[in-house]
């Protein structure tokens, strides 16, 4: 069975987040990790050389693939803020509906910029992603 490339590392978040050149880009990155670290009580850690993740649960598939994950996590990509964040749970489409201007991809979330979202209603579909990991995935 593969590998996942991407596995946490111990860069320096601060420095990753202060090297985003685009001024809006990184106050929206800082924004977004500071929620995902009051909602999840984990600290940032990089993932890779480009996701910040909080916390981490392990997963086993039918198929037999498994590995670790963030329970939240995001990248500072150059077209949008990638959000990764659990779809498909109970009242996930209501909170999209209220969120604001996003495009979604399978457990992607991407926002080209947080001024177009309700960061409260942001809050919310974090919080609910990960409660709804903690529930599928609960640690050993």
């Amino acid at each position: 069975m593969a590998t996942l490339k991407t596995q946490p590392t111990d860069a320096d978040v601060p420095a990753f987040l202060d090297a985003i050149e685009d001024e809006r880009k990184r106050a929206d990155a800082l924004a977004v990790c500071a929620l995902m670290a009051e909602v999840t009580g984990e600290p940032p850690v990089l993932w890779g050389p480009s996701i910040v993740g909080f916390g981490s649960y392990d997963y086993v598939y039918a198929s037999g693939q498994s590995g670790s994950w963030p329970l939240a996590g995001f990248s500072p990509r150059k077209t949008a803020l990638t959000l990764y964040v659990m779809s498909g749970f109970d009242g996930a489409e209501a909170l999209l509906t209220r969120l604001g201007k996003h495009k979604v991809g399978k457990s992607c979330l991407y926002l080209k910029r947080l001024s177009d979202v309700d960061l409260e209603v942001l809050r919310e579909l974090v919080t609910a992603s990960v409660k709804t990991m903690q529930e599928r995935w609960p640690a050993a």
